[in-house]
C-alpha cells in the first residue's frame, strides 16, 4: 500500500480554492504551503491518501465553505474539518484551551479507521501540541514544522521595543513555546526551510536535536509563477491599482504580506516617504491582504493599517502609494509579473522571516529582491543571487538598499535572470516533495522499528476484562466525607443499582495507600485505579473470584504469603505493564533527582513512602507556581524527558514526559475502546484542571480550589453548588450520564 499521510493545520481559514490570504495574521504563507504540499504529495504514485485536518467553523462572518466536514482537494487528497472550541472563528492565540478537545476527537476518528496514518505532519506550534498527544496515544510518528518559532518571534518583538508582558498576553507566547518544546520532544523529524533556522532558531530549544532536522526548502508552482510573457499585459492588476496611482507606469516598489507587526511594513512606507529619489521615480504598492470594513479587522491589523495611513499622510504620498482592499489569490503571480515588466523590485522588510516563500515567487517571475537579513532570505539569496540582504532595523540601510536595487538596469537584468534560473533548478515542487517523502518515510520507519507501534496490544482490551459502559472517575486525595455520610450512602446506592455504571479512582498516593483510602469509603470495588500521579494503572479482572473487602486492621495474605496493606486484595487489581513500559522510555529517575537538587532549598524531597519508580515528589517551601519555569529549565538543561506538575499549591511531582493522570485516562479509554464521552471525571484540586480538558465530561464540586474557576463556562464541565460526594451525584444528574 502507498503512504497514508495526515497533516495538521489548525488555525486560520483553510480551504481548497480561493485562499483568503492576508485576511488576518493567521491566513498567510503557511496556508498556501500546506495546501500545495498536500496536493503535490497526493499526485505522487507512492502516496495512497493525504488528509489535512483543520478546524470546522460555523460563523456568519466567514464563508460556509469552512463548515464542510470533508472537502476533496484533488485525487486522493481531502480536507477534514473537526469542530473544537466555540463554533465561531477565533484567532490562533484563543485556540489553546480547546486543543485537547481536538486531540481527543481526532484520536477517536483515527482509531475507528481501518488503518492509522504512516505519519502525521504538524504545522505550527498548535498543531505540534496536538501531534505530540497523538504520538503518545497512538504511536504514530510525528513530523513537525514550526513555520515561525516562538522564541525567535519573542526576541524580535522585544528588539522592536514591545514590552515582554504585552508580548506574552497578545501572542500567548509561554504556551506556544511550551508546545514547541513538547512537539520537538516527540518528533521523529523536524522539517526546516533553511540552515539558519535549523542551526540557530531551533537550537534555542532544550528538546531539539540537530540530527532530527532536515533542511527541505519549499517549492514554487512553475505553472503559476513564471516570467512575464512578451506582449502580455496584466490588465487586472492595472485596474486594481489605477485608482491609487497618478503615474502607474513608474517602476514599483512591491511588498506582499499580511498586515502584521512582524512584517514591518510601516518602516518601508517611512523609507519610501523620506527618499526624494524613490518618491520622484517610483511607486509603492502594498498588497496586505483583503479587507472590507476596517472596524472588523483584528486589533493588530488595524494598528498596522493605521500606521501606514499615518505615514502616507505625514509624507503626503497620495497618488504614489497603492494598498488595494481586495484581490484574489490567483492574482498574486500577476502582481509580481506586472512589477517585473515595469522594472520594479520586491521588498520583504520583515523583522523575522523563517523562510520567505514570497521571495521565491518574486524570483520565479523575474523580479529582483531586497530582503531582511534574517532567517530564510539568507539561504534563498545565497542560491538565487537575485537581490540584496539588509538589516531592516536600520532604516538608512534599508533606504540605500531599495534605492540601490533600482539604480543599475544592467544589475537589475542580471538579478532577474539569476532568480528565474535558480528557482527552476533548486526550488521546484517536484524536488521538494521527493526530498520530503524520502526523509519522512525513513524517519517514520526508523521510529517504528525502535518502538513498536500500539496497533497491537495497546489498543486491545486488558485480558478477560469486559469494558464498562460508563465510568465515574473521582479523586481519592480529597474528602468525600465518612462512610455513614448521607452523600456516600446515596452514591453507594446509585453505583450498586445500575450495572452500567462502574467506578474508577485516581490519586497521587501509592497504590497501597489509595487502597486503604478507598476501603474506608466502603464503595463498590473500582474497575480501574490510576495512582502515583498517573504513573500506575491497575485493572480489576472480571473473571476473578468475587472480591470482598478485607479486615481494615489486619490486611490480607497474598498467594505468596506476604501480608499486604489493609483494604483491597492487591493481587485483584493487576498492574498494566504496557503503560509503565510506555512512560518509562527515556525516564532517568536519578538524573531527575540530581537536576532538582540545584533548586534546593526552594523544594525538598517528600518521604520515601510518597516516592515512586516513575515519580519524584517534593514539598515546596512556599506556595509558589513560579517554581515551574525554573523546574522546566533545569530539566531541559539536563536534556531530561520529564515534566513537572504542581498540585494543592504546595506539592510538586516530576514525572516522565508522557505521564499524567489526564493521559492515563486516555490510555484506559483506548484499552477499553470506551468513548471519552462515556467517562465522567470529578476534580476539585489545584493542579487537576487538565483532567477537565478535552472530551470527558467533568464535574467540579462546590468545595473546589479557586484555580479551577477558569474552566467555568467550559461546555463539558459542570460546576455543582453541592460539596464532596453530593457534587458527584449532582454531576451524574446534570450530564444525564446514565441516559447518554
Amino acid at each position: 500500500m502507498g503512504f497514508h499521510i495526515l497533516h495538521l493545520h489548525l488555525h486560520g481559514l483553510f480551504r481548497g480554492h480561493d485562499l483568503e490570504l492576508g485576511r488576518d495574521p493567521d491566513t498567510g504563507g503557511q496556508t498556501t504551503y500546506v495546501l500545495e504540499l498536500a496536493q503535490a504529495m497526493a499526485a505522487r504514485p507512492e502516496v495512497e491518501r493525504v488528509e489535512v485536518v483543520t478546524r470546522l467553523i460555523r460563523d456568519r462572518r466567514v464563508s460556509p465553505d469552512y463548515a464542510r466536514p470533508l472537502e476533496p482537494i484533488g485525487p486522493n487528497a481531502a480536507i477534514r474539518r473537526l469542530p473544537f472550541g466555540p463554533p465561531r472563528y477565533l484567532r490562533k492565540e484563543l485556540l489553546w484551551p480547546h486543543l485537547d478537545e481536538l486531540a481527543d476527537a481526532l484520536t477517536e476518528v483515527l482509531v475507528a479507521q481501518p488503518r492509522l496514518p504512516d505519519w502525521i505532519h504538524a504545522h505550527y506550534a498548535d498543531a505540534g501540541y496536538v501531534g505530540a498527544l497523538l504520538r503518545r496515544r497512538l504511536g504514530i510518528p510525528l513530523v513537525f514544522t514550526g513555520h515561525s518559532l516562538g522564541r525567535e518571534k519573542r526576541r524580535r518583538l522585544m528588539l522592536s521595543g514591545l514590552d515582554p508582558r504585552q508580548i506574552d498576553q497578545t501572542y500567548a507566547m509561554a504556551r506556544r513555546i511550551d508546545a514547541e518544546e513538547l512537539a520537538l520532544a516527540h518528533a521523529v523529524l523536524v522539517v526546516t526551510s533553511t540552515s539558519q533556522e535549523r542551526e540557530h532558531q531551533y537550537a534555542r530549544y532544550g528538546r531539539f536535536r540537530l540530527d532530527q532536522a532536515r533542511v527541505i526548502p519549499p517549492g514554487v508552482d512553475a505553472r503559476l509563477f513564471h516570467p512575464p510573457v512578451s506582449g502580455e499585459v496584466e490588465t487586472a492588476i492595472e485596474q486594481l491599482l489605477q485608482p491609487f496611482l497618478r503615474d502607474p507606469a513608474k517602476p514599483p516598489v512591491l511588498a506582499i504580506c499580511r498586515a502584521d507587526h512582524r512584517k514591518n511594513i510601516p518602516a518601508l512606507v517611512e523609507v519610501f516617504g523620506r527618499s526624494e529619489h524613490l518618491r520622484k521615480n517610483h511607486n509603492l504598492v502594498l498588497v496586505l491582504g483583503c479587507r472590507d470594513d476596517p472596524r472588523e479587522l483584528e486589533k493588530q491589523q488595524r494598528e498596522v493599517f493605521q500606521q501606514v495611513f499615518e505615514q502616507v499622510d505625514r509624507f503626503d504620498l497620495y497618488g504614489q502609494v497603492a494598498y488595494p482592499k481586495q484581490h484574489r489569490r490567483d492574482q498574486i503571480p500577476g502582481f509580481y509579473r506586472w512589477a517585473a515588466q515595469l522594472g520594479g523590485v520586491f521588498v520583504n522588510p520583515a523583522l523575522t522571516e523563517p523562510f520567505g516563500l514570497t521571495l521565491l515567487e518574486a524570483a520565479a517571475c523575474g523580479l529582483p529582491i531586497v530582503a531582511t537579513d534574517d532567517g530564510g532570505p539568507r539561504d534563498i539569496l545565497s542560491r538565487t543571487d537575485s537581490g540584496l540582504l539588509v538589516d531592516v532595523s536600520d532604516l538608512d540601510a534599508l533606504q540605500q538598499a531599495v534605492e540601490g536595487s533600482l539604480a543599475s538596469p544592467q544589475q537589475w537584468r542580471r538579478w532577474s535572470e539569476n532568480g528565474i534560473e535558480a528557482v527552476s533548478r533548486h526550488f521546484s515542487w517536484n524536488a521538494h516533495v521527493c526530498s520530503y517523502l524520502g526523509e519522512a518515510a525513513a524517519a517514520a520507519a526508523s521510529a517504528q522499528a525502535r518502538v513498536p507501534g500500539p496497533s497491537g496490544p495497546m489498543l486491545q482490551s486488558p485480558r478477560r476484562l469486559a469494558p464498562p459502559q460508563r465510568l465515574l472517575l473521582f479523586d481519592l486525595d480529597v474528602s468525600l466525607a465518612s462512610p455513614d455520610d448521607a452523600s456516600l450512602v446515596e452514591l453507594r446506592r446509585r453505583l450498586e443499582a445500575d450495572p452500567r455504571l462502574s467506578v474508577g479512582v485516581f490519586s497521587g498516593r501509592s497504590f497501597q495507600a489509595a487502597c486503604q483510602r478507598f476501603a474506608a469509603l466502603q464503595l463498590p470495588l473500582p474497575r480501574v485505579t490510576i495512582t502515583e500521579a498517573g504513573t500506575d494503572i491497575r485493572f480489576r479482572d472480571l473473571a476473578s473470584p468475587e472480591l470482598t473487602w478485607g479486615d481494615p486492621d489486619l490486611g490480607h495474605v497474598e498467594p505468596g504469603g506476604e501480608r499486604a496493606g489493609p483494604g483491597l486484595e492487591i493481587a485483584d487489581l493487576v498492574l498494566d505493564p504496557l503503560w509503565q513500559q510506555r512512560i518509562g522510555r527515556s525516564w532517568q529517575r536519578q538524573a531527575v533527582v540530581a537536576a532538582m537538587a540545584e533548586l534546593e532549598p526552594r523544594l525538598c524531597l517528600q518521604d520515601e513512602s510518597e516516592q515512586g519508580p516513575y515519580k519524584v515528589s517534593y514539598v515546596l517551601q512556599e506556595p509558589d507556581q513560579g517554581i515551574l519555569p525554573l523546574v522546566r529549565q533545569a530539566l531541559r538543561s539536563h536534556a531530561l524527558q520529564a515534566r513537572p506538575h504542581v498540585f494543592q499549591h504546595c506539592f510538586l511531582d516530576v514525572l516522565p514526559l508522557t505521564a499524567s493522570k489526564a493521559e492515563a485516562i486516555r490510555y484506559v479509554a483506548l484499552r477499553w475502546k470506551l468513548p471519552l464521552s462515556s467517562i465522567l471525571v470529578g476534580a476539585s484540586q489545584q493542579g487537576d484542571g487538565e483532567l477537565l480538558q478535552g472530551l470527558p465530561l467533568g464535574v467540579v464540586p462546590d468545595d473546589h480550589d479557586p484555580s479551577l474557576e477558569s474552566l467555568r463556562g467550559h461546555r463539558r464541565v459542570y460546576f455543582s453548588s453541592k460539596p464532596q460526594a453530593w457534587g458527584l451525584l449532582d454531576g451524574l444528574d446534570h450530564h444525564r450520564f446514565l441516559r447518554r
